[in-house]
């Protein structure tokens, strides 16, 4: 906030010193005279058209006293910065490269007015007015001009706050500003800088492949220092913002790099550092900060740390040191990608001195000249020949120096400069190829060199699209920025000492594949013992089956790790909330995927299921063979005392009663669920209405016995018998009938016992149904029994009602037996206790029924004989029924 303060007052300041100028001229009539002219390093290059440059040609500044009691100087520059003076040198082989193409331009010279800004705000505001408006003392009011021509657009300014500063006044006038080195992501604001370019990519690209890199490695808690300038305080913004919305990673802090060397504060800074658990440090500042930053974490010995380095340093020299590089060692960056300019080496041998003294390069190239040769020019200063230093001739030969102005292996941002001044270009070339009348101006007009505007300019650039030599695609967006792509920087120390920048990656976007990252992995220098990269993570991800449990007040990448719950799992890592399983699915107990549930259902394969299946088996034998030996003995005493026809049908139906219960074992299915209930309930009327009917024949025949009770026989022939077991039958069937068509029964998958289990059963659909069938089988079998019990001491030496009566008794008790654990059995075990209730009644009444008479047909033959069953009691004589 207070570097904008600052920018706004400077701005301000400017403005009213430089514009009251051109009020005072307004008060003559004839002429005007320029008040005051700014001083500045410049190089300068005549033609049709001019472009203008602003470059980092020196470090630093000095501004004289502002007492105001004197006429203020002019500030001066020193700290000579040959990499700046490379890339100014780069516009003007650009230039010289264009001038000299047929097919670009032709019949236009381009010239170039370049400026140094010596990393100063107001220097630089300076020299982009003086850019604009020109810097001659006196101006003929004759509708002509004097002196070099205003430039039609800038190449520059390096810096983002320069950007800013001067984009907002340029715009103003839509002069078209490219950019080579201004990165912040608010200069794509187009209301507030409509006519600025820039053929660098944008901080808010930069920072989403600083995103990605993170993410490929697994890097969720990194730390971030920035300057306290417009460019680190924008990335801060935008980096923040974006991991928030990506949810890659948090900050475990975030620290703003003083602007003077403050100990105080770099000390704190660092000991947050040391502190924090994160890794991993993503810088966005210039060199200049991190320099004084270093040097304290050089002396507290902060090791292990991953350093991320925006482009502004990535490939700072003054950082790879000896001394640094244990602590720097691994260190990956994004720089701004790597071009090739050919024939600039040899443009770059060609410079001299005395060629272009005072009129063309000025101090600029003096002060190159005497910073390479370490020599001075005469005059010479006081002392210097005398401390055995040498005189420049002008004459020294570059080719024989050892300096980096000549390295053009790793040209970068002069690769930018070089696309900012081809598309400036470009659009000239375009706008002057337009045929009249077919023009985007009003009136469908053409742009000519004669009466060419800026803004005029600002049209075609922002439809420009051309090819490097190098192979790059130009083109701008919307906003005014280029097609970005970055290379990935690792600082590689080798193991002699010496130290290597080498490319490992790039990160850029297409068309066709978005943003897209590339790494070389196997070539990255990682600066720890394991020589692998670094775990920076605030929390381990959790292990499939947990889940994460946010910390209260800390990053939501600090959590703790809760298993789930019964039913819940976590199919991937770093899971906020546990997922159910499908209906027909159960956690296993590592809750790390479902897995099927296990299904229960009363088997043919399981121990109860094969018992009972047994059993019911053995039952339905038995009543094979008791009918076989009823069938065999048939005409003997015994059976044709008891009811012969009847005897056949109760043993057909408990025949029916055991093979029913096998329905009740196997999966549950649609037809099983449905004959299972109306088979057992049908197949227990049949039986108890044979029973009941027997009962009452023992009745008849008593009361037959006795005087005047022949009559009641009658009514128990062999029709009437039948008539009533069907009758009887008929009316559970009809039961049956209407509980299937109103509600039938169907398979149903239980959960409610085990959550972890499946238990197939069948819904009885209706219960009333249900309760209606057994209580009608009840109801009957209460009614047989009631009249076996009257009849029991019928005086005879063999009394079936007796039998029934006993039988009757186990049916009864079995059943309400039944019915309480049938409801309160889980699952798959009420088909089993049904099962048993129906085995178990049907033996009760196979035995007690049939048991004494085949006791006497096979092992007491001689009571089965018409004079041992036709005995008297009493003097009472019994008739039985044939």
């Amino acid at each position: 906030m207070w570097s904008l303060l600052q920018t706004n007052l400077l701005l301000f300041i400017l403005l009213y010193f430089y514009f009251s100028s051109a009020v005072a001229s307004s008060l003559f009539p004839s002429s005007c005279q320029l008040q005051r002219q700014f001083h500045l390093n410049g190089m300068h290059k005549s033609g049709d058209v001019i472009l203008g440059g602003l470059f980092q040609v020196h470090f630093f500044s000095s501004v004289a006293d502002l007492s105001f009691t004197s006429q203020p100087q002019q500030p001066t520059c020193h700290g000579f910065y040959e990499l700046g003076f490379r890339q100014a040198q780069t516009m003007a082989f650009a230039i010289d490269e264009i001038n000299r193409n047929s097919n670009l331009l032709p019949n236009v010279t381009l010239g170039y007015t370049l400026y140094d800004n010596c990393v100063t705000l107001g220097i630089g505001f300076r020299a982009a007015l003086s850019l604009v408006s020109g810097q001659e003392e006196n101006i003929i009011l004759d509708n002509r001009c004097t002196g070099n021509l205003p430039v039609i657009g800038i190449v520059g300014d390096s810096s983002s706050t320069h950007s800013i500063a001067i984009s907002n006044v340029l715009g103003l006038y839509r002069v078209p500003m490219v950019s080579y080195f201004a990165t912040c992501s608010c200069l794509t604001d187009r209301q507030k800088y409509p006519s600025f370019f820039r053929t660098i990519p944008s901080d808010a690209f930069q920072v989403r492949a600083m995103i990605q890199i993170l993410k490929h490695f697994g890097w969720t808690w990194a730390g971030l220092l920035v300057s306290d300038d417009d460019y680190g305080l924008h990335a801060a913004r935008s980096l923040q913002s974006d991991l928030s919305l990506s949810g890659e990673g948090c900050l475990a802090y975030f620290e703003i790099l003083p602007w003077d060397k403050d100990m105080d504060e770099l000390r704190r800074i660092v000991n947050v550092m040391k502190m924090s658990s994160a890794r991993v440090v993503i810088v966005f500042a210039h060199h200049s900060r991190i320099v004084n930053l270093m040097e304290e974490v050089v002396r507290q010995n902060l090791t292990g740390l991953q350093w991320m380095a925006s482009e502004a340093w990535t490939e700072a020299t003054v950082l790879q040191t000896p001394q640094l590089m244990p602590y720097l060692g691994g260190t990956l960056g994004i720089a701004i990608r790597r071009g090739e300019i050919p024939g600039l080496r040899e443009f770059l041998l060609q410079i001299r001195p005395d060629l272009h003294h005072n009129n063309s390069y000025g101090n600029s190239m003096v002060r190159f000249w005497e910073f390479t040769f370490k020599c001075r020019f005469a005059p010479a200063p006081t002392g210097w020949v005398e401390g055995r230093g040498t005189l420049c001739t002008g004459e020294e030969d570059l080719d024989h120096v050892d300096s980096e102005f000549l390295d053009i292996s790793n040209l970068r941002p002069e690769y930018n400069v070089y696309k900012a001044v081809y598309a400036l270009a470009y659009s000239l070339d375009d706008m002057l190829r337009c045929k009249p009348g077919r023009g985007p101006f009003r009136g469908h007009s053409c742009a000519t060199l004669q009466t060419l505007e800026p803004w005029q300019l600002i049209y075609y650039l922002e439809m420009v699209n051309f090819t490097t030599p190098f192979g790059d695609q130009v083109s701008f967006d919307e906003n005014g920025d280029v097609v970005p792509i970055y290379d990935v920087m690792n600082w590689l120390w080798l193991p002699d000492g010496h130290i290597k920048i080498q490319t490992v990656g790039e990160v850029k976007r297409s068309a066709f594949k978005g943003e897209e990252l590339i790494l070389d992995e196997d070539k990255i220098f990682w600066n720890f013992e394991s020589k692998k990269p670094p775990r920076s993570v605030c929390s381990e991800s959790c292990p499939p089956g947990t889940h994460m449990v946010r910390k209260k007040e800390e990053p939501k990448c600090c959590f703790d790790c809760i298993p789930c719950s019964e039913g819940k799992t976590t199919n991937k890592s770093n899971s906020l909330e546990c997922t159910s399983c499908p209906e027909d699915f159960w956690s296993n107990p590592q809750r790390d995927h479902c897995v099927p549930k296990k299904t229960e259902f009363l088997s043919y394969h399981e121990p109860l299921g094969i018992c009972l299946t047994a059993t019911s088996l053995l039952g339905t034998f038995i009543c094979v063979i008791v009918l076989g030996i009823f069938f065999y003995h048939r005409r003997t005493p015994i059976i044709r005392a008891n009811n012969s026809e009847l005897s056949f049908q109760l043993l057909l139906s408990l025949k029916l009663c055991f093979l029913c219960s096998l329905l009740f074992i196997g999966r549950p299915r649609l037809w099983t669920c449905q004959l299972r209930h109306a088979a057992f309930g049908i197949s227990f009327v049949l039986c108890v209405s044979c029973i009941l009917v027997k009962t009452m024949v023992v009745l008849a025949v008593f009361k037959a016995s006795k005087p005047g009770g022949g009559t009641s026989l009658k009514w128990f022939g062999a029709m009437q018998q039948r008539g009533t077991v069907l009758f009887l039958t008929s009316i559970q069937a009809a039961i049956c009938t209407t509980w299937l068509v109103s509600s039938s029964p169907t398979p149903h998958k239980n959960t409610q016992y085990h959550n972890d289990k499946i238990i197939y059963e069948c819904a009885v659909g209706s219960t009333v149904g249900f309760a209606v069938l057994l209580g009608y089988i009840g109801m009957l079998a209460f009614l047989s029994f009631l009249i076996a019990f009257l009849v029991r001491n019928l005086p005879d030496s063999f009394n079936e009602a007796k039998l029934i009566t006993f039988s009757m008794l186990i049916f009864c008790a079995v059943w309400v037996a039944f019915v309480p654990v049938y409801i309160s059995s889980p699952g798959n075990y009420a088909d089993a206790v049904e099962v048993f209730a129906i085995l178990a009644s049907s033996f009760g009444l196979l035995v007690t029924l049939f048991g004494p008479k085949c006791y006497i047909i096979l092992l007491r033959p001689e009571l089965n004989t018409k004079k041992a069953i036709m005995a008297r009691r009493n003097g009472t004589q019994i008739f039985y029924i044939q």
